[in-house]
């Protein structure tokens, strides 16, 4: 069954892909990776309870925990593509 836009299946996320692309592309899509993982530890602040200092749009998740688990994917995506970069330089 295929899933819908937005939706993960998981059964291909074991899965390795290698990319190759110049250094500029790859700062890029870091930059829109640390964007979307900040805007969902700010959903989850949301969600908890907190307050935010600027105007966002709240992501749609089940709840707080959720929300935090996808912020943390998003930070262990960056963390590991920067881990390459470094090993590569």
């Amino acid at each position: 069954m295929r899933p819908f836009p937005g939706q993960v299946n998981w059964s291909d996320m074991e899965k390795s892909v290698t990319l190759v692309l110049d250094k500029n592309d790859v700062g890029q899509i870091l930059d829109a990776l640390i964007e979307r993982a900040e805007v969902w530890k700010k959903t989850a602040d949301y969600l908890s309870g907190g307050s935010v200092d600027e105007e966002f749009v709240v992501e749609e998740c089940r709840d707080e925990d959720e929300a935090r688990e996808i912020a943390e994917r998003y930070a262990a995506i960056i963390d590991s593509i920067r881990n390459q970069m470094i090993s590569q330089a």
